[in-house]
């Protein structure tokens, strides 16, 4: 999606998003076991050195597949490491965006955005994308960091994706981050 550079975590300092002690805070089981189920595919966009896309290939099981997405190569490069000894390989697909698209056109069960839709310029365009992709009875799932992003920033987030054709179904309580779950229309 259309990205400035110096508005995205660069590679060079992915190391303090996989951290050990990060999962204690935010357990990618704890917060993504109500939505994921075995035999989704699941779009990871964003998806960074990797935090989740284990945790997400566990839960969609051996029928199911997760598509980890990032604008950089060096993120996706992170994940092809951690891929050489997984038994989970065989559930996840890498894929690198461009600027201006996701670029993929697979039928999507469930998107999970982590921290990343606050460095996206173009919302719009991101939100109608995510629109196409998403199977009719798919869900997206935001989330936003607390300090980065204000609550009116969050609520204009949430206004653009409406204006593209989801609708918020639920607000989940993720201690400190904004947080939506959203669905077609």
């Amino acid at each position: 999606m259309d990205n400035k550079k110096s508005r995205i975590c660069p590679v060079e300092h992915s190391g303090s998003l996989d951290l050990k002690i990060r999962r204690w805070m935010q357990n990618p089981q704890k917060i993504l076991a109500p939505y994921i189920k075995e035999g989704m595919t699941v779009l990871e966009l964003g998806c960074g050195p990797g935090f989740f896309t284990f945790d997400i290939a566990q839960m969609v099981g051996t029928s199911g597949r997760v598509i980890a997405a990032d604008l950089q190569q060096g993120m996706l490069e992170k994940i092809r490491l951690k891929m050489k000894n997984s038994e989970l390989k065989g559930q996840i697909t890498l894929h690198r965006c461009t600027e201006n698209t996701i670029g993929i056109s697979d039928n999507i069960d469930f998107i999970f955005l982590f921290y990343m839709v606050h460095e996206v310029s173009d919302k719009k365009l991101l939100f109608n994308e995510i629109e196409l992709l998403l199977n009719e009875n798919g869900s997206i799932f935001i989330v936003e960091p607390p300090f980065h992003v204000s609550q009116k920033a969050f609520e204009e987030m949430i206004c653009i994706a409406e204006g593209e054709g989801l609708r918020v179904v639920e607000r989940p309580k993720l201690f400190l981050n904004k947080t939506a779950l959203l669905k077609k229309h």
